[in-house]
């Protein structure tokens, strides 16, 4: 996660927008994060339209671009993260306007929840290069690079059943070089998700 603005944005570490804290675990992700049921209701035709289910967090308007996409950029990538950081913290970064940093879904280490903060339409500030903001959807991971402890059978499988659902509805091939990480991005600093995410297993989970 670090800064994008709608020009060529000034870069900010990810490990200094997300900040160390205590893993709070699954039980505080539905107290932090429970939608309103106007809210639900709001997003009634949109989760019908998403799979796997998602659980809508908006991120502050100050943190992405709206746009049209696939009508106005083509989406073509999809953009691995790990956040540094547990999921309510994240959450809390990408609501406070000014962090200028959001992502389009984070699923949760301990059960696979997926929280989505922007919408698949806009331009999520995720990837450090504004060219692959345009044309991707960025999924974060709570964890840390060097803790495989949280990258957990439920993360796994919930993020390939997500990024699965991204490619077919983008037409985007379920191959290593459509699925990248985010130090993979041109111009990258960041080494997320980092040598310690499984990427046969995703891959192979994407495919099946």
């Amino acid at each position: 996660m670090e800064t994008h603005g709608p020009t060529p944005p000034r870069r900010t570490s990810r490990r200094t927008l997300l900040r160390s804290g205590a893993y709070l675990g699954a039980a505080a992700l539905g107290l932090a994060a429970a939608p309103s049921s106007a809210a639900l209701a709001t997003d009634r035709r949109s989760a019908a339209v998403n799979y796997p289910p998602t659980h809508w967090i908006p991120a502050s308007a100050s943190n992405y671009s709206v746009a049209s996409r696939p009508t106005q950029y083509k989406v073509d990538f999809v953009v691995i993260h790990v956040t540094q950081e547990t999921f309510p913290d994240a959450r809390d970064i990408f609501q406070n306007p000014a962090k200028e940093v959001s992502a389009h879904y984070m699923v949760a280490s301990a059960d696979g929840y997926v929280g989505q903060f922007v919408r698949e339409k806009d331009v999520a500030w995720h990837a450090g290069n504004w060219n692959y903001n345009t044309r991707s959807i960025g999924i974060e991971h709570e964890g840390w690079v060097d803790r495989p402890e949280y990258f957990t059978d439920a993360m796994y499988a919930a993020s390939a059943r997500l990024t699965a659902a991204v490619c077919d509805r983008y037409g985007i091939p379920k191959t290593r070089d459509r699925i990248i990480a985010h130090s993979e991005v041109p111009g990258a600093t960041h080494t997320d998700p980092g040598p310690l995410w499984d990427w046969d297993r995703y891959i192979d989970l994407v495919n099946s």
